[in-house]
């Protein structure tokens, strides 16, 4: 018989040994590191709420990078936009000014100041942050603006806006410097003054004349073109009677000239002198009259027409939203008057209606969207057929959804758009399509910049689409929607900010285009209407300058790039308490309490101990201890 040896490494006990000291090496560096385990096997059930908590911990982090960089594309565009606010401020209060001292290159010192600004105004909006332009829209790698040397003065082969108000000043004034306006004595008794051309879109057109003069006969205005006509029928005024007539000027304006009969000697300005010779002669005060009427028209068309003509070029020039103009025919028995917004799109002649007009059961097909005109009682997309031009110049506005109303002015329509590309307008009655001016079928717009259509300037009737030889000022994003919508970021989970801006948003493009027609326009240093011309320029500087209700302003822009700070800012704060609980469950998951991990220890030490102490005394048993 033989006993075989006791092996230690293959005893249940020597197994029990080994168990321990691995316990022990698992809870010793758990007492270092503070984890329960090293792999996630080892981290026990809760281990799971552990992993998602550390993939929303992850998504967190990208949203606070996120929401970092908008805050510095943010910070810099409300940087830009306080600089634009304070150019602003310093045009306006140097063009509200009342010194009009010129300089040798006929200009104030608020116009120098202004051309200044313009150049600081474009470096504003040429702001990077990166290789990103912040006013550039959802075209980021592009310049905004164009560089504002080549805006005013052009480059060699695109005309810039020093040429396109120069050549607009020149259709507004004429060949003779009277507004297109043409004056003329039919008989020794009596003056007409006509417009040049009917539907030119240039120069002054006459609204309205009232007059006192006794005896007199006033004609008009009517006709097309426009004209009026006062005769004295050989009858000499009194002294104080009044003639009055009203023009409307090419941005809107309306001016009056208030010519009034006088005996007094010398003849007061503003009044034509009553022949006094004897015996009467009322044909010497016509012709008065005519020569006082005459300096009146040419110092209106030489000083507020010239401001005026200054102001639309820089429309022409600047305005991105695009338009389509026609000239519409009046049904008013011969002859007829330009139409007016009050015109109506229907009616019997006579009558202050288009010809031939609507009938019920027609339509007109904006972008898409029908209008049906009925008799009367129309609701939604209905027309009544005796509602007016401006009723269905709101129609379609609200259609295209364009920032610049369309209007009806100075015997034309202008149907404005935000978005040429998709302005498609057709009706089911051509022949009244006409009638509102439209010749073709389907009705687009044109793109501007607009130009002088024909040379020379002071002859030409019509307005063209400059795109291909003019400069383009905007060079950034020019699609249709939300300039904010075009930079977006996600910056929680089901939180999306806007922040996007461009350069042609209508607050930022009437001041730049105000400042550039203030800086741009010179006259002659020693011109007898230079004053005038500065004056009148200046007042309509400061109220392009002054914000008005309903238009978009510097402020608004702020206000909404700020109220995604805000949002960035809630989201920030919600995210700071989510990190804070989701880190208590993860530590909570694989965290190992060191108390608790120390009793543990000292537990395993004592039962390591033990077995050690057994181990010892079964490794001294022999046989005869056995026995």
């Amino acid at each position: 018989m033989s006993i075989s040896s006791i092996n230690y490494s293959s005893s249940i006990l020597g197994a029990q040994i080994r168990n321990i000291n691995e316990q022990l090496t698992d809870l010793s560096t758990q007492l270092s590191t503070g984890k329960l385990s090293q792999n996630y096997s080892g981290m026990g059930t809760n281990e799971g709420f552990a992993i998602a908590g550390r993939a929303q911990l992850s998504n967190i982090a990208a949203y606070t990078d996120t929401i970092t960089n908008v805050n510095v594309s943010i910070n810099l565009a409300n940087t830009a936009l306080q600089s634009l606010t304070k150019i602003r401020n310093t045009v306006q209060t140097g063009s509200a000014s009342t010194a009009q001292d010129l300089n040798v290159n006929g200009q104030t010192v608020a116009q120098n100041t202004a051309a200044a600004q313009f150049g600081s105004m474009v470096g504003v909006l040429n702001t990077q942050t990166g290789s990103r332009y912040l006013f550039s829209g959802t075209a980021v790698n592009t310049q905004s603006v164009a560089d504002a040397g080549d805006i005013i003065n052009g480059t060699t082969t695109q005309a810039g806006f020093k040429t396109v108000m120069a050549e607009r000043q020149a259709a507004d004034l004429g060949a003779n410097g009277m507004g297109r306006l043409v004056q003329t004595q039919p008989t020794p008794s009596s003056v007409r003054v006509s417009e040049d051309v009917a539907g030119s879109p240039f120069g002054l057109k006459i609204k309205a004349v009232s007059s006192t003069l006794t005896g007199a006969t006033v004609t008009g205005p009517s006709g097309s073109p426009v004209s009026f006509s006062v005769d004295l029928n050989g009858v000499n005024p009194n002294n104080g009677d009044k003639l009055s007539v009203q023009f409307t000027l090419p941005d809107g304006t309306t001016e009056q000239i208030d010519l009034t009969a006088s005996t007094a000697t010398p003849t007061p300005l503003g009044s034509f002198a009553i022949d006094a010779s004897v015996p009467v002669n009322p044909n010497n005060t016509a012709a008065n009259l005519n020569t006082a009427l005459n300096t009146a028209i040419t110092k209106l068309a030489n000083t507020s027409l010239v401001a005026a003509s200054a102001v639309v070029a820089g429309d022409n020039f600047f305005d991105t939203a695009s338009s389509a103009i026609g000239t519409p025919v009046n049904n008013q028995a011969a002859p007829p008057a330009p139409v007016t917004g009050a015109t109506a799109l229907s009616g019997a002649s006579p009558s202050d209606s288009i010809s031939p007009g609507f009938v019920a059961g027609d339509t007109i097909t904006i972008n898409g969207t029908t209008l049906t005109f009925v008799s009367s009682g129309a609701t939604g997309n209905q027309l009544n057929v005796t509602d007016s031009i401006q009723t269905l110049l709101s129609k379609i506005d609200q259609i295209t959804g364009t920032s610049k109303p369309s209007t009806a002015h100075g015997g034309s329509i202008t149907i404005n758009t935000d978005d040429a590309a998709r302005l498609n307008i057709t009706s089911s009655n051509t022949g009244a399509l006409v009638s509102l001016g439209f010749g073709s079928t389907p009705v687009i717009a044109t793109q501007p910049p607009l130009r002088v259509g024909s040379f020379p300037a002071s002859s030409a009737t019509t307005l063209v689409n400059g795109s291909a030889n003019t400069v383009k000022w905007y060079l950034g994003n020019d699609g249709p929607g939300s300039p904010r919508s075009t930079a977006m970021a996600r910056v929680d989970d089901a939180v999306t900010v806007q922040y996007g801006a461009q350069a042609n948003e209508d607050a930022i493009r009437r001041q730049l285009q105000a400042i550039a027609v203030f800086g741009t326009f010179s006259t002659s240093p020693t011109g007898q209407y230079s004053g005038g011309q500065v004056s009148a320029l200046s007042l309509r500087v400061t109220q392009a300058l002054t914000q008005q209700p309903g238009q978009q302003r510097i402020e608004d822009i702020q206000t909404d790039i700020a109220m995604a700070q805000n949002t960035m800012k809630d989201a920030t704060t919600r995210q700071t308490q989510a990190k804070a609980q989701l880190q208590t469950i993860i530590d909570q998951a694989e965290s190992a309490s060191p108390d608790q991990v120390a009793s543990q220890i000292l537990a395993l030490q004592n039962a390591l101990q033990a077995s050690y102490q057994v181990t010892s005394n079964l490794a001294q048993l022999s046989l005869v201890k056995f026995l």
